[in-house]
């Protein structure tokens, strides 16, 4: 069959959030640094992205990581996430296994606990984190003035509470969610860029978040939460903030938990910043060879906007 291009990929979910692991089929790209890297495939190479998020071969739900060589001699390997672990890379260790991995935005050190040849949780040191604004008040067409906090955890977030717009964290305003997150994102990043301190590239908005308060449940803080990604969609993964030395535990809006703390506190630039550990589960659900046949009149897919919600020109 006249295949331009066949790529190995292992399925899996952490939490519920779809994250398939790019295994084979990519070559590594230029750049010293794994910022650098993702840079070249956003320029020169996003087709890749394309053709696997984008339908037929994929869905606006998910997203891809690819491995590729570490640039930091600290790492045992390259890790590139392109939004809408390959197994066996790394020997297992019970009951232990460490992995250092060299990200677009530092090193992130991860703990996988092991038994029985098989990995139970994972727990990983994110890089610093930090809050750029807090109730910074934008006005939203169509809503009005809302509060929001401005915060970089890894990526640039959005901040809402769910309850001031009248709204709560449930599946059944999922659609109302959405469109409502997405319209005060838009205007957020018409009146606000945020840039980091110490990596000018880094800028701008990946996600909204909406929130509701803590609550106290056998001796744990819990809250959940709702990611917003464009182009509109919810990350099926809990994702939050917690204060240093707190038990936290982050709920999905479909029940899933990731259970977090603060290992310490530090400095980015002029911000005060929290170094945040997170621990969670993950499966395999499949392992899958993507092609794309030459003759494929969508060689990087396409997107339709009752799965995409294509917001109005």
């Amino acid at each position: 069959m006249p295949f331009s291009r066949s790529l190995t990929i292992v399925g899996c979910h952490s939490e519920g959030e779809v994250g398939d692991v790019i295994t084979g089929g990519v070559l590594d790209v230029p750049g010293k640094t794994m910022y650098e890297k993702l840079v070249h495939f956003e320029t020169k190479e996003d087709g890749l992205r394309q053709l696997l998020l984008n339908e037929p071969r994929g869905r606006a739900s998910i997203n891809t990581n690819l491995i590729l060589p570490a640039c930091d001699p600290r790492a045992d390997v390259g890790f590139l996430i392109m939004e809408s672990k390959k197994t066996g890379m790394i020997p297992m260790k019970e009951p232990f296994t460490e992995v250092t991995l060299d990200t677009a935005a530092g090193l992130v050190t991860v703990t996988a606990e092991c038994e029985a040849g098989k990995c139970k949780s994972v727990e990983f040191n994110n890089v610093p984190s930090f809050v750029f604004e807090l109730d910074y008040k934008v006005m939203v067409p169509g809503i009005g003035q809302v509060s929001v906090d401005i915060a970089y955890g890894g990526m640039m977030y959005v901040l809402v509470d769910a309850a001031s717009l009248g709204l709560m964290i449930d599946n059944q305003q999922s659609r109302q969610l959405v469109e409502i997150g997405e319209r005060i994102k838009r205007a957020v990043e018409a009146a606000y860029t945020p840039i980091h301190p110490e990596n000018s590239g880094i800028k701008g908005f990946s996600v909204l978040e909406f929130t509701e308060p803590l609550r106290v449940e056998d001796g744990f803080k819990v809250a959940s939460n709702a990611v917003v990604v464009s182009p509109g969609r919810f990350d099926r993964s809990p994702c939050g903030v917690k204060k240093k030395g707190e038990i936290f535990k982050h709920r999905s809006i479909i029940g899933t938990e990731f259970v977090s703390r603060i290992r310490g506190t530090t400095k980015v630039g002029e911000y005060p910043a929290v170094l945040p550990t997170v621990k969670g589960r993950a499966w395999i659900t499949s392992f899958k060879q993507v092609v794309l046949d030459s003759t494929d009149p969508f060689p990087q897919g396409f997107r339709v906007g009752d799965q995409w919600h294509i917001p109005p020109n």
